[in-house]
């Protein structure tokens, strides 16, 4: 008998629970990313006066030159796992000249110059209306000039991967984002009397950030919706996955009901040799009671004390366990599920306890999912037995992660962490 605890081709009896998609507990939420909150008053800034809530900035420099500006950054970088992020500045007196900006800049960048002016910088500057990248030298015509009452935004879109700007709740333009690292929200001040408060969403912005990541989304929507797939297709992808799980009269039903609508699609060798996928599966559920200390039979066993848990009916319960899951001690692979199992019995609540995602209906669906992948191996057509382990909407489905994981790696690791199961079930990306 095969015992190789990671499954081997030809056989599902010892497969292990990872594979089948088992995961223990609850997983872990996404840890929330540190946004900044005030200004960073820990680094040299010796040409500014900071409020005592760090939230406000004062020029109190001479202005002589251009390495006397007050810069200063927010208490840490901008979050990276989001579609946007977004800070404000109202500019409350733009001094003598009106040399305020703010934009971007890395963790190197130099205190008393203004952003755009160094490496790794972006600067939308207020006396010009100019863009700012890297070099002190002015871009094209960026946008409007700003003054003493504005208030002008910085953004990052992650989706695009560009730096863009916003004055008075309009949005003035963008620009590509080329630097790959961790960027601060920075703001500059050069000239006498020049203050400014700023705000890192403690209150509402004069910007509708809400909308724009909308028609971001939207916009994506829109790119994934112009692919054509051929409705047969489409047609093949949900009836093969009805067939997989069985769901006899719901498969007869979008038969009937789709008629010859759809020219055939190539069908797989499970759908070409197993006519009525549904009888085979009962003509050979005699299978399973073959091999006692299998996967599949180990899960049967982990359910049915589930169940007798769920009821209440502990000393049923115990007798079983005895009786029926005690040959499972020593069997590595098993143990982690089994001691959670066993576990339940140690809890008033077993509900509201650590291993309390054994009650829920993803466990039962679980097993029900690896019971119907050994039936389905046990077909004489089935070349690789776990191909049978998911269907090819769920393979898809599957590929469309990996996919969406190699885009944001692409990316340096910014942007929305992508989330299937929110997807499904209507909710945003990365929320």
């Amino acid at each position: 008998m095969l015992n190789n605890e990671e499954g081997v081709s030809g056989s599902l009896s010892r497969i292990s629970l990872a594979r089948l998609g088992w995961r223990r507990g609850v997983e872990d939420p996404v840890e929330e990313e540190q946004a900044p909150t005030y200004l960073n008053t820990t680094t040299n800034c010796p040409f500014l006066v900071i409020s005592t809530d760090k939230l406000s900035a004062q020029y109190n420099g001479e202005a002589r030159h251009g390495y006397d500006v007050g810069a200063i950054q927010g208490n840490c970088a901008a979050p990276v796992r989001k579609l946007l992020y977004y800070f404000e500045i109202y500019v409350k007196d733009k001094g003598q000249k009106g040399y305020v900006s703010i934009g971007f800049t890395d963790q190197h960048f130099k205190m008393t110059r203004q952003p755009g002016w160094e490496p790794n910088s972006f600067g939308y500057h207020g006396d010009d209306g100019c863009l700012y990248h890297g070099n002190g030298k002015a871009s094209e015509p960026f946008g409007p000039k700003f003054t003493t009452g504005d208030t002008v935004g910085a953004g990052i879109n992650y989706a695009s991967q560009t730096v863009f700007f916003t004055k008075n709740g309009k949005l003035v333009g963008s620009t590509p984002k080329d630097v790959k690292g961790p960027l601060y929200p920075t703001i500059g001040l050069h000239s006498p009397n020049e203050k400014m408060d700023v705000n890192f969403g403690q209150r509402p912005f004069v910007f509708d950030i809400e909308q724009l990541a909308q028609e971001e989304r939207e916009k994506r929507q829109t790119i994934i919706e112009k692919v054509s797939l051929p409705l047969s297709v489409s047609h093949w992808i949900v009836r093969s996955y009805l067939l997989h799980y069985g769901y006899k009269e719901t498969l007869a039903s979008f038969d009937t009901a789709s008629g010859n609508t759809f020219p055939p699609v190539l069908p797989t060798p499970q759908e070409n040799n197993s006519l009525d996928i549904v009888s085979y599966a009962l003509d050979q559920r005699k299978i399973l009671r073959q091999d006692d200390m299998s996967t599949i039979c180990f899960l049967l066993h982990c359910q049915k004390y589930i169940e007798l848990v769920m009821k209440g009916m502990l000393e049923s319960a115990v007798n079983y366990a005895r009786s029926e899951l005690t040959r499972f001690f020593g069997v590595k692979y098993l143990e982690d599920l089994l001691q959670d199992c066993l576990a339940l019995l140690a809890y008033e609540e077993p509900a509201k306890s650590s291993v309390g995602y054994l009650l829920s209906l993803a466990q039962r669906e679980l097993v029900a999912d690896a019971v119907n992948a050994m039936v389905l191996s046990t077909n004489p057509a089935v070349q690789n037995p776990e191909s049978c382990l998911q269907s090819s909407l769920e393979r898809l489905l599957r590929q469309l992660t990996a996919c969406c994981l190699e885009r944001r790696l692409l990316n340096g690791g910014q942007g929305e962490i992508f989330c299937l199961h929110k997807m499904l079930h209507g909710g945003k990306e990365g929320s």
